[in-house]
């Protein structure tokens, strides 16, 4: 990172939308901003719009309804790049849509002091009920000594150790919008797992606390709160040399920078 540039800024918004703050844009994952997506209701707060304005990206991970809301890509404005995984460009071919760019895991595109790359992810990138498929991806963002990887959702996979082990942050997945976890995804333990396998120096758990069923009520609701916490606790016995920051929504981590090699 360049000496006059900025820390890295991190701000979880909730499920798999994080703000990142880097060398002068804001960059935006999985952006799902409103109140209700599908079935899906928000249980946190609802968002501060400043949040999400004067987004320079967007990359969105995979097609799944918790991920690819396209209201809330038309909210982000006809200005902003959209970064999304290769044959899910038709799905944006209409007006409102004009900088779109697909990426195949290891593609990179640049933008401005920054590049981002996609990611393979061992998660299923079927649309339903009816849409198309595409292959999901996460993405490494990157600039001067800052990288940032963002899984998405994802499984543990071959090749998740090539990822490291320069990593600054890994926004891991530890569970999902239910009481219940599918195939495709990491749970706490599995999600510290990656950590030992990726060795970033600190691990952001997503993908927990925001989206809920309609019609759940309080079933397994333990669901929404526990996840991050369960991480963290196997982080601080397994990984003690990763620092696992917990997020609730709304809330900013900024990177420290690297201590200077001796």
């Amino acid at each position: 990172m360049r000496s006059f540039d900025p820390p890295p800024r991190l701000t979880f918004l909730g499920h798999s939308t994080v703000l990142i703050e880097l060398a002068g844009l804001r960059i935006l994952s999985d952006p799902v901003l409103f109140d209700r997506v599908g079935p899906l209701r928000r249980v946190a707060s609802s968002l501060d719009s400043e949040l999400h304005s004067k987004i320079d990206i967007a990359v969105v991970s995979h097609l799944h309804l918790d991920h690819f809301d396209e209201p809330s890509l038309r909210l982000l404005g006809p200005d902003v790049r959209l970064v999304v995984p290769a044959g899910a460009g038709p799905l944006l071919a209409r007006p409102g849509f004009g900088r779109v760019d697909e990426l195949a895991p290891q593609e990179r595109l640049r933008h401005g002091g920054i590049s981002v790359s996609a990611t393979f992810a061992a998660h299923t990138g079927f649309r339903p009920p009816f849409g198309p498929s595409a292959a999901a991806v996460g993405y490494l963002i990157e600039t001067d000594g800052v990288r940032i990887y963002f899984a998405g959702d994802t499984d543990l996979f071959d090749g998740m150790a090539d990822l490291g082990p320069d990593l600054d942050v890994a926004l891991l997945p530890v569970w999902g919008w239910g009481p219940n976890l599918g195939r495709g995804h990491l749970t706490p333990e599995r999600a510290a797992q990656a950590v030992g396998i990726l060795r970033p120096r600190y691990a952001i758990p997503i993908h927990w606390g925001t989206l809920w069923p309609l019609g759940f009520g309080r079933v397994r609701t333990g669901r929404l709160t526990d996840p991050p916490h369960e991480f963290a606790a196997v982080m601080a016995r397994e990984h003690p040399d990763c620092a696992a920051v917990v997020l609730a929504p709304g809330q900013t981590f900024t990177v420290a920078p690297r201590s200077p090699v001796a």
